[in-house]
């Protein structure tokens, strides 16, 4: 009956998707990365995103690319890898049902087994992301085998047996190379392991240390081939270690996040209005404590903390800077623990009517039917978007690659945004602007606009040949127009909201500004140290403190001064700027603007040494004198009144 329902979602759903877009197509731009990585693990250059480019870690998950590898190698390739990707997760999303059946069983009857595997089924937000190419229902699936496995190792002595341990560690193996939070759940099974050993069969305490070496080994290979140990990813999308989300500011991002999570989206509201029923908020979070209470009452408690702990870890995305992209794909793969949560409510239900009267038990079913004819009355409208939404990423970043590939020279590279599909189906080299699969970029990214034009600026001295060629991007998201020459095509798409912007423009890259404002144009002599704000760089070099910096304070500014253009990135709102300048100078030109009045002290070693009034429509340049005794300085600007923009600070001699 399951498979007869797989199949019947999967016909119709796929049939949608070929309705619209004439082919196979993948309803998100990310499955081209894991696409194109498993093309790179066929070719034979794993972690390289492009032959002969530098190990990156762009991917979400090492282990789908892995995965269609196979098919790429045999002829799964272009369009055709989409018959894969769609087979491995409708496959998975009829295990992942049969686990939801089988966890659920345990815990509170065979009726509502069978009922949490008709929820999974009729969860949109699971046959969306079966249609997207992405492993986000693999992933699924391998958390719900990998708790149930683990809870009838803790509840069934006889069930420990050698091939039983192997499935476990193999599954916190699996679950921990799918995405990083699979970890929570490799741990889980370590722990069964641990407490739980063979008796009389040998043990098993030891190998625990194998599912907990699952955790620990992504990391470890990040780090190995890539020097660092966090994916590019995680740089890019995770709040923890963003410059801008530091203390009280991490705790209110996150508490928003959480805040969101539970009184919009489990509601049914705005970004998930097409997946969840609404007002279902109060139910789902009343749902948890029936959740422990059976477990309870059937002695399965370590079942029930299993389940709540993959409910729990939805929260895990609340950690990111925002996880409302890519129709929440971020947490549907913890949705099982929350379909559960909702069948142990029936349950509950069903006991308590049973105090009245036993065949009153029966309205568990009920309840439970409810819940799923809620869900299932939005499969229409999810099949509909899946298809849509495949659509316009193949009307967009589909056909830009493809343009790209009968348009531009082979040797060219070209700067993207969205690196999945321009990359694939390009077969030109690309350079990542958000970093996911360009090496280093994700820092730049994350730190802003400023900070990227800082780093090409650098990157056009020391190693011009890693900049693009072209530039294929939404220019509002670029947000830096001067290295943006001339618009030579661009894609237009007005109806689909899973596109980053309406409109993507293929750009000559044009780097004659970067540079431009590198030099005071203040005749001061010579330079000794420069302070380039906003290059992280030269930030760091001389202990350039950012806080107060809150992310989306950084500028590009073009301006033209003596008739020369200036280009220049720089950080806005600044009530204090502090660094230190290294060599003997005596004077200090600093590059700033200001749109209402202030006053800025200048102060260095703490002693107070000139007070500037600044008002300006664009770049000005204030001069300082220093005493050029002093080898090293501190040097402190504060702003009085207004803040001010801060973009260049160098120590000079004007001997």
């Amino acid at each position: 009956m399951l498979a007869l329902a797989i199949l019947y979602l999967a016909k119709v759903t796929i049939a949608a998707v070929l309705a619209k877009v004439g082919r196979p197509g993948a309803s998100l731009d990310d499955s081209y990365i894991h696409f194109q990585y498993a093309r790179a693990i066929a070719e034979g250059h794993p972690w390289r995103y492009q032959a002969g480019e530098p190990l990156t870690s762009g991917g979400t998950s090492l282990l789908w690319p892995t995965l269609l590898a196979p098919f790429y190698a045999v002829g799964f390739r272009g369009d055709l890898i989409m018959w894969p990707a769609w087979g491995l997760s409708f496959a998975a999303l009829f295990g992942l049902a049969h686990e939801s059946r089988i966890l659920t069983s345990k815990l509170t009857s065979n009726l509502l087994g069978w009922g949490a595997a008709a929820l999974t089924l009729s969860f949109g937000g699971f046959l969306w992301c079966a249609a997207s190419g992405m492993e986000v229902v693999p992933f699924a699936w391998s958390m719900a085998r990998c708790i149930r496995r683990a809870s009838e190792w803790q509840e069934e002595p006889d069930a420990r047996t050698r091939k039983a341990c192997v499935e476990l560690i193999a599954l916190a193996w699996v679950a921990a190379l799918f995405r990083p939070e699979g970890a929570a759940v490799a741990i889980f099974a370590a722990v069964a392991l641990f407490l739980w050993p063979r008796m009389g069969h040998g043990p098993s305490r030891g190998l625990s240390l194998l599912a907990i070496f699952a955790v620990a080994f992504t990391p470890l290979v990040l780090w190995i081939t890539t020097g660092q140990a966090r994916s590019a990813t995680t740089i890019v999308k995770l709040l923890v270690g963003n410059p801008y989300y530091q203390g009280a500011e991490l705790s209110r991002a996150v508490t928003a996040n959480v805040r969101t999570l539970v009184s919009v989206l489990l509601n049914g509201e705005v970004w998930s209005a097409e997946f969840i029923p609404a007002g279902g908020s109060a139910i789902a979070l009343m749902s948890l404590p029936t959740v422990a209470y059976a477990g309870y009452r059937k002695n399965a408690g370590f079942r029930a903390t299993g389940v709540l702990l993959l409910a729990a870890l939805m929260t895990a995305p609340c950690f990111y800077l925002s996880f409302l992209w890519n129709r929440l794909r971020y947490l549907w793969p913890f949705a099982t623990g929350w379909l559960i949560a909702l069948c142990c409510f029936a349950w509950l239900v069903g006991e308590l009517g049973a105090l009245l009267h036993e065949k009153i038990r029966s309205v568990e079913g009920i309840v439970c039917g409810v819940f799923v004819g809620l869900f299932a009355s939005k499969l229409p409208g999810v099949i509909e978007d899946a298809a849509q939404s495949a659509s316009g990423i193949h009307r967009q970043h589909v056909a830009l690659g493809e343009w790209a590939r009968e348009h531009l020279e082979p040797g060219a590279r070209i700067g993207v945004n969205d690196t999945g599909a321009i990359a694939y189906f390009s077969d030109r080299k690309t350079f990542d602007v958000v970093g996911l699969t360009t090496l280093s970029e994700a820092r730049h990214w994350v730190a802003g606009p400023a900070s990227r034009f800082e780093h090409y600026e650098r990157l056009y001295r020391q190693a011009p040949e890693r900049l693009p060629d072209y530039f294929i991007v939404y220019p509002e998201w670029m947000a830096i127009e001067p290295v943006l020459g001339e618009s030579i095509h661009e894609e237009t798409v007005l109806d689909s909201t899973i596109l980053g912007g309406r409109t993507k423009r293929v750009h000559r890259a044009r780097y004659d500004l970067l540079g431009s404002g590198a030099a005071p144009w203040t005749s001061v002599g010579k330079i000794i140290d420069e302070v380039d704000v906003a290059d992280l760089e030269s930030e760091a070099a001389h202990n350039y403190v950012l806080p107060p910096a809150r992310d989306s304070e950084e500028h590009v500014m073009h301006e033209t001064e003596h008739g020369l253009p200036i280009v220049d990135g720089g950080r806005i709102n600044r009530i204090r700027e502090a660094f230190v300048f290294r060599g003997k100078g005596n004077a200090m030109v600093s590059r700033v603007h200001a749109k209402a009045a202030t006053r800025l002290r200048v102060r260095v070693d703490t002693r107070e040494v000139l007070v500037h009034t600044l008002a300006s429509d664009g770049f000005v340049e204030i001069v300082t004198p220093l005493d050029d005794q002093t080898e090293t300085r501190n040097v402190e600007i504060v702003a009085e009144g207004f803040a001010f923009s801060a973009y260049h600070h160098w120590l000079v001699d004007r001997h």
